[in-house]
């Protein structure tokens, strides 16, 4: 069996990794964090979630998927103040119900100090 990646967007700068990997009807998507397409990382948690959405539907997109395709989604923030925006903003961009399988953790840290957030998932596939 194959496994097809896709990269970061051109000019995305990003560490050694693929933004997804598919691999039969599955496709895996990495940890996706909130930097824009210029490689910036905004100051608020609300633009940093939007850029983090647009990117992880781009790689469900390029996949011929969408978010009623996934299965499980991880979403990792710095914050525990930050977990009632968050279940906002979900609802509004994995929504309507039912939702993915989730796991919300609140960790130390990230790579980059300004990162609050990033949001990983699998999602099932039609076959190819």
């Amino acid at each position: 069996m194959s496994i097809k990646h896709f990269p970061p967007p051109p000019g995305v700068k990003a560490p050694p990794l693929s933004f997804g990997a598919r691999v039969g009807d599955l496709l895996f998507i990495s940890g996706i964090p909130g930097f824009d397409a210029n490689g910036g990382l905004p100051d608020t948690f609300e633009a940093q979630f939007a850029n983090v959405v647009t990117n992880f539907k781009r790689v469900l997109d390029e996949a011929g998927a969408t978010v009623r395709d996934l299965a499980k989604v991880n979403v990792l923030l710095t914050r525990a103040s930050d977990v009632a925006a968050m279940n906002k903003l979900y609802a509004e961009a994995f929504g309507p119900a039912p939702y993915p399988a989730r796991t919300t953790c609140v960790v130390v840290a990230l790579p980059d100090p300004k990162m609050l957030m990033e949001i990983e998932g699998v999602a099932h596939l039609r076959a190819s």
